[in-house]
């Protein structure tokens, strides 16, 4: 069985595939100093909950965006898996060419979701993946890479409004009742506010890319966050939050068969 290790800047994804389906996701916060031991014993007791056993995996593929984490992350996999891990960036081979000036610069899970969505939209795509940061990158139409647009994600938005303004509080991102955008209120303001500031910069940079490429692009988001604008915009054509595991286990067929 293989995991896939998926690891963000706020949160680290572990889901496991027997070959045929994916049959266990957990998620736990991304701490750059948590050791492979802690990582295993963590593994251990969820995986014992689902009849399983570190014993059981005998492959590993992993991505990351947090350098310093690394180093646990592939030690989980030697000695606790007995596997030398597939690492993003490193050792395994994509199979796509990535057409940007600095290639290395890449962030290994914008790459990540370019192949989990080649693979099933026909291209070429706008993959927009929303976590810490909020990424908007474009794939021809043979799957490769060919650059796109770094923001602040939503969640980073709404922390920086609270952390530097004294009096507006910290409040939870949901869709505004009934999709009104002038608020009556300090706290429907500020959701009105990010809410609809983030459609609008959805729809905006979209429209950008489109104007700026030329021809039809089929757009795909995923995220967790992305969820909340389901049905709030027409510029997205498909939500799908399978789009990171997807690439993984691809790129993992790609570099074992």
């Amino acid at each position: 069985m293989l995991l896939a290790i998926e690891q963000g800047n706020t949160n680290t994804l572990f889901a496991v595939h027997d070959g045929k389906d994916w049959i266990a996701q957990w998620r736990t916060a991304t701490e750059s100093t948590r050791t492979a031991d802690e990582y295993a014993v963590w593994l251990a007791q969820l995986l014992a909950m689902s009849g399983m056993s570190l014993g059981a995996l005998t492959a590993c593929i992993i991505s990351s965006v947090v350098p310093q984490s690394l180093f646990n992350l592939r030690n989980l996999s030697r000695r606790y898996l007995h596997v030398e891990p597939l690492v993003i960036g490193e050792n395994a081979e994509l199979g796509i060419p990535v057409r940007i000036d600095k290639p290395s610069e890449a962030g290994a899970d914008r790459l990540v979701n370019a192949i989990g969505a080649h693979i099933v939209y026909p291209g070429p795509l706008i993959v927009i993946d929303s976590g810490t940061a909020t990424t908007f990158d474009v794939i021809g139409a043979d799957g490769g890479f060919e650059g796109g647009v770094i923001a602040p994600g939503i969640n980073l938005s709404m922390q920086a409004l609270h952390e530097a303004a004294a009096k507006l509080p910290r409040i939870a991102i949901q869709r505004p009742e009934r999709n009104r955008v002038v608020g009556t209120d300090t706290v429907t303001a500020m959701q009105s506010g990010v809410f609809w500031g983030y459609i609008g910069l959805i729809e905006g940079l979209i429209k950008r890319i489109k104007d700026e490429r030329g021809g039809h692009l089929t757009v795909v988001a995923t995220g967790g966050v992305f969820s909340l604008f389901e049905g709030a915009t027409d510029a997205i054509d498909h939500f799908d939050g399978d789009l990171t595991i997807r690439g993984l286990l691809e790129i993992h067929r790609r570099n074992t068969t």
